[in-house]
């Protein structure tokens, strides 16, 4: 006969997993919302650079024509569709259906971060930047925001202007004073709990673990204007839906993305090449 009888109590309610569930880089470019259609055309128009000129000879005023140029951003459409069992629902720790939803809805929105970094059609499409991995610091922060503004960026307007780097790259930017003061920034990044964005030199700085290389010797950040990127995706979307299956007793979960990026002002975004390593 046995001395105890040790009873296993499972917690009903679970714990969510360590992951990301919503998209960080979303609201830092210039979205389209679709109601029909695969394919979003942006316009980006401008003077081209000109000059003022003076009447020729013939009396008249020489003419030019506006620079229009036409970029075009293909939709693709994104699925996850988790499914269980009635029974393993059924049998199941926590709340299954929930658990299904909030993760699908997850997987999508990294999906969208990892679409607008895209090397082919988004910030990794861009040319101008560091040739050689950097380590985080002041001159290397201000070296890409100065660059960006002897393109004739517009880097005056702070609710525009973002720079993504890796965590490492933020935990470096986060020992600058010039960073982490309340002398030098508006609000305080050690005052209460951690901020998805911080403006610092007018620039709204994000971390993402999306960022090609993390961790390595050569990260790729970025520091853009929302004009420089554009981005399409169905209005409504991500879409989530879920139901049963009588036939088969399965329960099904379907989170939906139509969506696509394009480099749209190549001379807005800069890639700030850091060596993770550094940390």
């Amino acid at each position: 006969m046995a001395s105890n009888a040790p009873m296993t109590r499972y917690r009903n309610e679970f714990i969510a997993e360590f992951e990301q569930h919503q998209s960080m880089l979303r609201a830092t470019v210039t979205t389209e919302h679709m109601l029909d259609g695969n394919v979003a055309t942006f316009l980006v128009a401008g003077s081209g650079d000109a000059t003022p000129v003076t009447r020729g000879l013939d009396g008249r005023i020489p003419a030019r024509d506006d620079s229009l140029t036409q970029n075009s951003c293909t939709l693709v459409e994104y699925h996850d569709k988790p499914v269980r069992t009635h029974f393993n629902v059924f049998e199941s720790q926590g709340d299954a259906r929930r658990i299904s939803m909030q993760g699908s809805t997850g997987v999508m929105n990294r999906k969208i971060d990892s679409d607008i970094i895209n090397a082919s059609t988004g910030l990794g499409a861009a040319t101008l930047g560091d040739s050689t991995a950097q380590t985080a610091s002041l001159n290397w922060f201000m070296s890409h925001l100065t660059a960006l503004g002897e393109n004739d960026v517009n880097i005056e307007e702070q609710d525009k202007m973002f720079c993504v780097v890796t965590p490492k790259a933020w935990g470096l930017l986060m020992q600058i004073k010039e960073f982490a003061s309340g002398d030098y920034v508006e609000l305080k990044p050690f005052n209460g709990p951690p901020r998805k964005m911080w403006r610092v030199f007018g620039v709204n700085v994000i971390q993402s673990t999306r960022l090609s290389g993390m961790g390595g010797a050569s990260a790729t950040c970025f520091m853009y204007h929302r004009d420089a990127i554009g981005h399409a995706i169905a209005n409504g979307h991500p879409n989530i839906s879920g139901g049963y299956n009588d036939e088969d007793a399965y329960f099904w979960t379907l989170c939906s993305g139509y969506f696509g990026t394009k480099l749209l002002q190549n001379t807005g975004v800069r890639k700030m090449l850091h060596n993770d390593n550094a940390y």
